[in-house]
């Protein structure tokens, strides 16, 4: 069941419609346009060291560990972006003018482990460049709920994304948060802040090697038309082991956090679309 939060639902036109998108495949290299919120984050003069979501035309999701020191101007966003090597005739640029961590992120446990980032100006949405829906406050995503990670991180423990490193989508079920502290027991506190996914046999993930858990970006799910981000990726022990998910800062518990942040300096244009789904 879903149900569209008016409220904050500006976009809803637009949010989670990819309409490059009409199937859904895994494992392998996404088709362009596929994932249109996708962003590709930027710093300095380097290349891709983080993952992050369009969730509307000024501001983008992302994860907080990524963005620990460093002025905000340092980093540049790309949307759009298929190929890190490859000319993107679809993607546009912008600057970085506001990096906002939550407050009680904890790099130690990593709790609270979300970002936004403002961009210095809008965005125009086309088929390529489009915002992803939010999950709600409230929402409910069961285990073995079927979800789909995206990014340019590493495709297995120690394997470096192959050129022209294309944008790559991994499918993989919701971990109930039960089965998941069980899993890490010892290892990490997981908490209702967060989120796990992955197969219990391993083989598919948002691999968490060293240095790399921020390469990937957005867990979405599929609810009716519309595709949903449940998560952001965060952490995890080692790269798509068995009994070892993903864990994913869990969206629906920072809706309001997101609001506070954004209605600083909200226009109508630049609300964002959360939806509730149970």
């Amino acid at each position: 069941v879903l149900k569209y939060l008016e409220k904050t639902c500006c976009v809803s036109s637009v949010c989670g419609q990819p309409p490059l998108n009409p199937r859904i495949v895994g494992g392998q290299a996404a088709p362009e346009g596929a994932w249109p919120w996708q962003v590709s984050i930027h710093r300095g003069g380097g290349g891709h060291i983080c993952g992050g979501s369009l969730i509307n035309n000024l501001w983008v999701l992302s994860a907080a560990h990524c963005f620990q020191s460093g002025s905000a101007s340092d980093n540049t966003v790309y949307i759009g972006r298929q190929s890190q090597e490859n000319a993107n005739a679809n993607e546009v640029r912008r600057t970085i003018v506001e990096v906002i961590n939550h407050e009680s992120y904890n790099p130690s446990t990593n709790d609270n482990d979300i970002a936004l980032l403002k961009m210095a100006s809008t965005v125009t949405f086309t088929n390529y460049i489009r915002p992803v829906c939010l999950a709600a406050s409230g929402s409910t995503f069961h285990a073995g709920t079927d979800s789909w990670v995206t990014g340019w991180g590493s495709i297995g423990s120690g394997i470096s994304l192959p050129s022209p490193q294309n944008l790559m989508e991994v499918e993989v079920p919701v971990v109930g948060n039960r089965k998941c502290k069980c899993d890490y027991a010892g290892v990490f506190l997981i908490n209702d802040n967060m989120i796990c996914a992955g197969l219990e046999a391993g083989g598919k993930d948002s691999c968490q090697c060293p240095n790399d858990h921020g390469l990937w970006g957005p867990m979405v799910s599929k609810q009716n038309s519309r595709w949903i981000q449940s998560g952001v990726v965060s952490f995890g022990r080692g790269c798509a082991r068995p009994n070892n998910p993903g864990v994913y800062a869990r969206v629906s518990r920072y809706q309001s956090w997101i609001n506070s942040k954004i209605t600083e300096n909200q226009s109508e244009l630049s609300c964002y679309c959360s939806i509730h789904t149970t």
